[in-house]
């Protein structure tokens, strides 16, 4: 150039780093996207078909089949799913010691090695159970087999540890953006919550990885969007000024949130217990169903009813509350699931909640528009993550382009207020307390 100025002085694109994109990364990549599309598409296929044959159902949604089933039908699921998830749970812990399948904590405090059989033992077992109702995240077993497949790829390719991390991290991201036809949500998962980079060698092996996984799951995965027939809700005064003030409230119930997790996480059920506490656990959640059975699952009809304005105040104040009570249960237990929907879904509700009082108070703006703003704010700050939070809602649903100032505001606002309480997220939340400890320094003298 005539600046004489060099071609990577722009901060985002200088040098690849420690992980060198080498036409050897780029070939591996290309397979983990494939294999997580592939992982995701037969996950998914086991939930769809564990969901048909529990609540006897072939179209429609999974909560009007749950509805549509009685009181005992809803509770004996629940109750054999804890029956025979908890016994092979421990079984499985048992045969495979020291053999990870956690994608967060191998790459941000490990070596990114991941075991391939402990990860597909775990991830079946994750969508039996949501299939069978319980309230735990469908995206955590394909963001764990996408992981799995960028570990044994790079195992196969002789990668290095810096390329084996991104490699781990793309994967992982594009198994969670297959099954929710969320590429751009996907790879910003990676870079932003995963990688913790923007930087153009990250964002791209994450972008080309995330395209690929959601094209492969096309082979039986549907489309279109995950949230169907979401209206364009229109941008108002009054859903500007709602969400200048709902994304503090909702800052403050993210980090309640957050801390729940992560207490239930320290002190969650192991060793003989984990066969009994399943059970248990599930039960409970079969009895709450009586009353509230749009707590079945991961939560995905139930954010999907809110956005489309459906909803009164005392359902969206119980549901706000239940939901993240009722995970944070199955977690407890032993029960291995993702937080991703189950997050989203408490924020819909409690911020179409919050819009229902708004519009006693000041009056007008649509409950989908507010339950869309509190579904990004929630799951923005529960993630410390608040690209990735935006893009996902605005992909799930295929709408809310016109509310992307008041959700931008809102996420913002409700982040900075999770991070000012103690800065953790939703998964650094679960991290398992460190393997070794050293005492503390010694006081000065």
């Amino acid at each position: 150039m005539p600046s004489g100025r060099g071609a990577t002085e722009q901060p985002n694109a200088a040098g690849d780093g420690l992980a060198a994109l080498t036409a050897r990364f780029w070939l591996a990549l290309v397979l983990t996207g494939v294999a997580s599309g592939l992982f995701g598409a037969g996950l998914m296929l086991l939930l769809f078909a564990v969901q048909h044959a529990t609540f006897g159902y072939h179209a429609g949604d999974f909560e009007q089949a749950v509805e549509r089933a009685d009181d005992l039908r809803r509770l004996v699921a629940l109750a054999v799913a804890g029956a025979v998830a908890g016994p092979l749970w421990f079984l499985l812990r048992r045969w495979t010691p020291g053999e990870s399948a956690e994608v967060d904590d191998s790459l941000w405090s490990g070596d990114a090695r991941l075991s391939l059989r402990r990860c597909l033992g775990t991830s079946a077992l994750s969508e039996l159970v949501v299939g069978m109702g319980a309230s735990i995240g469908r995206e955590q077993a394909p963001k764990v087999m996408g992981g799995a497949a960028g570990s044994v790829v790079s195992a196969w390719f002789g990668l290095t540890t810096p390329q084996r991390r991104l490699l781990v991290a793309c994967g992982a991201g594009a198994g969670l953006g297959a099954v929710y036809n969320v590429p751009l949500g996907g790879a910003l998962f990676t870079v932003e919550v995963l990688v913790g980079s923007m930087t153009l060698p990250a964002v791209l092996p994450a972008l080309v990885c995330s395209c690929i996984a959601t094209a492969t799951a096309w082979v039986y995965l549907p489309t279109h969007a995950t949230y169907v027939d979401v209206p364009s809700y229109r941008f108002s005064g009054t859903v500007m000024a709602f969400a200048l003030i709902a994304g503090p409230l909702i800052g403050l119930a993210a980090s309640a949130y957050i801390r729940l997790i992560g207490w239930v996480s320290h002190h969650r059920i192991s060793n003989m217990a984990t066969t009994v506490t399943p059970l248990a656990a599930f039960s409970v959640l079969g009895l709450i169903g009586f009353e509230y059975p749009q707590l079945f699952g991961n939560g995905k009809d139930l954010a999907h009813d809110v956005f489309l304005g459906h909803g009164t105040l005392s359902l969206l104040l119980a549901l706000a509350v239940l939901k993240p009570l009722v995970t944070a249960l199955c977690l407890e237990s032993g029960a291995s699931g993702g937080l991703l929907t189950p997050t989203l879904s408490t924020g819909a509700a409690f911020g179409g909640f919050l819009g229902m009082v708004w519009t006693h108070l000041w009056g007008g703006g649509p409950l989908g528009a507010f339950a869309m703003i509190g579904a990004s704010a929630m799951i923005g700050a529960s993630m410390q993550a608040p690209l990735a939070g935006l893009v996902l809602v605005l992909e799930l649903t295929h709408s809310g382009f016109s509310l992307l100032v008041p959700m931008i505001a809102a996420t913002v606002v409700a982040t900075l207020i999770a991070r000012h309480v103690d800065g953790y997220s939703i998964y650094s939340a679960r991290l398992p307390a460190p393997r070794t400890s050293s005492p503390p320094p010694a006081a000065p003298a």
